[in-house]
């Protein structure tokens, strides 16, 4: 795949630019914020014993892999509320649930993701936030989440910080369809040449940044479930945002 121009990847996956750095956005979920108990293991078992459903939370990790490609499975990319849903599904399904009301569980759990309330903000992102700003950095935001980003940035006191944000359910396209990426650049004012893309995707977040001309720089915490995807050599990986500042 070809590089943006502005963008050189050395052996080292040391990164250098040859145009000033005008706009970074970020991916949300897992790479500014993660879940609290609400969505490991034992916030399942809680979600379904109110249903009468019966899992083993001993298989949460597994479930959570083994669901994983059902949210890069859409061919069209279209926005589809239902992608969630039956991701959560999957993963109940793995734990060991089943019958009629393990959908109807999914659902709930499925919107409760959208609560901020139950999510942390990791703490290397507010002092990123705050020098990105502090050197005229535009940071925007990209997300599939149907979480709304004005109340995540309310939430979470990020509203000074934030150019600019756009979320898959309010655009109608997921990440990584291109027009997602273009309608974030478009909002915060900056060109796809002069940004760049953070997030925990590779497929998401860095292959769709990488096709409308931006950069891309995977960010890999250690809370990954034990997934650890086989990535291309040029790919720059990041595992905190405070690693960051080196390269922008």
């Amino acid at each position: 795949m070809d590089q943006p121009p502005c963008w050189e990847f050395l052996q080292d996956r040391i990164l250098m630019t040859a145009v000033e750095v005008k706009g970074v956005f970020f991916d949300v979920d897992f790479t500014l914020i993660y879940p609290g108990s609400t969505f490991q293991a034992e916030g399942y078992v809680g979600f379904c014993t109110r249903y009468g459903i019966k899992i083993d939370q001993d298989l949460f990790s597994q479930a959570v892999i083994k669901a994983a490609p059902i949210l890069d499975g859409s061919s069209s990319l279209v926005y589809d509320e239902d992608i969630f849903i039956r991701y959560t599904t999957a993963i109940i399904e793995v734990m060991g649930g089943a019958g009629k009301s393990v959908s109807v569980c999914a659902r709930e759990i499925s919107r409760a993701w959208a609560d901020n309330k139950h999510f942390y903000l990791y703490k290397d992102v507010r002092p990123v936030l705050e020098e990105l700003s502090r050197r005229g950095i535009k940071v925007g935001l990209i997300s599939n989440s149907d979480r709304c980003l004005i109340s995540f940035q309310n939430h979470f006191g990020l509203n000074d910080l934030i150019a600019g944000a756009v979320s898959s359910a309010e655009h109608g396209y997921l990440k990584p369809h291109p027009s997602i990426f273009r309608s974030a650049l478009q909002v915060v004012g900056v060109q796809p040449q002069e940004s760049i893309m953070v997030g925990d995707s590779f497929t998401q977040d860095i292959e769709g940044a990488r096709r409308v001309g931006m950069g891309g720089v995977l960010v890999q915490r250690t809370n990954n479930h034990g997934v650890t995807p086989v990535l291309p050599e040029d790919v720059l990986v990041i595992h905190t945002l405070s690693e960051l500042e080196q390269f922008v």
